[in-house]
């Protein structure tokens, strides 16, 4: 089996130096060694490859055929270098992050954002709490380090991660349609759906009754999906036990939100880590997933 010639990171180094500068004694000056160690390293390097890198003369030092093909192969190992040494060692960084996030980002979206960041930084160890965000950004610091908070669309500041639709949704049965009052299904007071919800109802004039208020998501969905309320979802985490509702419906349009995420002053490298592993993973996801609605 053929053995293949080991690029020793020194001695590419000492080769980029010479090939940047086209002189041994500048690049000796640049790296802080002496010329006849850079010119050995050089003379290292090239009895490993068994070709010339260099024409040498008294006056020039110029790249031959196989130094310019060389060059950019080093400068890419060289800098893969670098990134691997700077992965490992973030690898080991340590830790304590105060996530606060809506309830359904936090049960169907984050979660497994946050598995992979696990798989990166093992010893960073994230707190999430979920519920009601639009007082979390006011405790940035205090309570939270970050927080993915709804907001009207085009308010809240933070950096925007996505834009979602609030809709209308029922079970399967649409029963809660026929009924008078409307039933509905909302979370407590605090909740930007429920204002939402119960303006643009009493707006277009149509009667309703609060059937059911619950902090929890799941709870919420259940009863909505059991026929006996009429409920409000983001359309990129409509669960598949409800189906979306339109104009066609009788029901008045919905605004559309801002999901923004907020960092604390005087971030921690760890809390950086997971804002920016959120930012990228959740801007980069599809904004909407599918959602059926009733015909």
């Amino acid at each position: 089996m053929t053995s293949v010639a080991a690029l020793d990171p020194d001695l590419l180094q000492a080769f980029l130096a010479v090939a940047d500068l086209r002189s041994f004694t500048r690049a000796a000056a640049r790296l802080n060694r002496t010329q006849s160690a850079v010119s050995m390293q050089v003379r290292r390097l090239e009895e490993r490859l068994g070709t010339e890198l260099f024409h040498r003369s008294t006056v020039h030092v110029e790249l031959s055929a196989s130094g310019e093909a060389l060059i950019g192969y080093a400068r890419r190992i060289l800098v893969l270098g670098e990134e691997a040494v700077s992965r490992l060692r973030e690898h080991e960084t340590q830790g304590h992050v105060r996530l606060g996030v809506m309830d359904d980002y936090g049960t169907l979206l984050v979660p497994p954002l946050l598995a992979s960041f696990a798989a990166l930084y093992p010893r960073i160890q994230v707190e999430m709490q979920t519920g009601l965000t639009a007082t979390m950004p006011e405790r940035l610091g205090e309570a939270y380090d970050l927080v993915i908070a709804m907001h009207p669309a085009g308010q809240g500041g933070g950096i925007l991660l996505r834009r979602e639709q609030a809709l209308w949704a029922v079970g399967a049965t649409r029963s809660a349609l026929a009924q008078e009052p409307l039933p509905v299904a909302l979370y407590p007071q605090g909740c930007l759906f429920r204002k939402w919800a119960t303006a643009a109802l009493d707006a277009a004039g149509r009667p309703w009754r609060l059937a059911f208020v619950s902090h929890s998501l799941a709870a919420v969905e259940a009863v909505a999906a059991q026929g006996l309320a009429v409920t409000v979802v983001k359309s990129g985490t409509c669960p598949s036990s409800l189906r979306t509702l339109t104009q066609a419906d009788g029901l008045p349009p919905l605004p559309a939100a801002d999901i923004r995420l907020h960092r604390a002053k005087g971030l921690s490298h760890p809390a950086g880590l997971l804002a920016d592993h959120l930012a990228a993973a959740l801007a980069e996801a599809p904004a909407h997933r599918h959602v059926r609605a009733v015909s």
